[in-house]
């Protein structure tokens, strides 16, 4: 299935699950930023609710979210429920009724009253996703997202995202393009205030860092973009990692 008829099948599911309580369905992420690929990108949806939500109501939910991830690009869906009363005004970290992502799918699988029971708690991430949504976000059922979500506090995305980087320097070797990338973006937030995707983040990157790195950077965004594979140069990746921390946090 095409991300559309995903998400047009998320939306009819949600609305048949959660009844009136279904404020509204917000895509962010990749797919609303116009820099979606098939084979690299997860489908990301962010789910308001009126109330909170039992866990019969969860079981059902998440055997809809599963079925249609099977069917979905490998990256799958991502996928949150808030409640709506944390949304404006704004909670953080922010509360959440249910999440779902392709690193918890065997879980589920091997244990639904489990994931359903544990499940819950707060989420730094949602800070970054909902101002995202405010921003770039696109309303896919419901409210207007700007009826829906108060501004995030700079502060507060700022923590947000620099948990998402916080662990740079070990993490660049795993996944080099996703680090690179997104090391690039959240520095142009702390720098100019820029909500960027990983792809325009790269882009910067190569306008406004040093020399020394724009090889590295275009490699990112070049295997980010097409099947290309990344050129590894795990020695200069480690030394920009150290070098965007830095920068970074001095632009917090």
């Amino acid at each position: 299935m095409t991300v559309d008829e995903i998400t047009e099948a998320f939306v009819r599911e949600s609305r048949d699950i959660l009844g009136d309580d279904l404020v509204g369905v917000y895509l962010h992420g990749s797919a609303a930023m116009g820099c979606f690929n098939e084979k690299k990108s997860d489908i990301d949806l962010l789910v308001v609710s009126e109330r909170e939500l039992s866990d019969d109501v969860k079981l059902r939910y998440m055997d809809m979210v599963v079925g249609l991830n099977d069917k979905a690009p490998p990256k799958g869906i991502e996928m949150s429920i808030v409640r709506r009363a944390v949304c404006r005004p704004f909670v953080y970290p922010t509360p959440f009724e249910l999440h779902f992502s392709v690193a918890h799918l065997d879980w589920y699988r091997a244990n639904p009253t489990d994931y359903i029971e544990k499940m819950k708690g707060v989420d730094k991430d949602l800070a970054a996703h909902i101002t995202i949504t405010l921003q770039r976000g696109r309303r896919l059922y419901g409210k207007e997202i700007s009826e829906v979500f108060e501004p995030v506090k700079r502060e507060y995305y700022l923590d947000s995202i620099w948990d998402d980087v916080a662990d740079a320097e070990d993490a660049v070797s795993e996944n080099p393009v996703y680090v690179i990338l997104n090391l690039c973006r959240v520095l142009a937030y702390g720098q100019e205030d820029l909500i960027l995707s990983k792809r325009e983040g790269g882009e910067w990157g190569l306008a406004n860092l040093p020399g020394e790195y724009r090889g590295l950077i275009a490699s990112a965004l070049n295997a980010y973009s097409s099947d290309a594979a990344f050129e590894r140069s795990d020695g200069l990746a480690a030394k920009f990692a150290a070098y965007m921390l830095d920068r970074i946090r001095d632009a917090q």
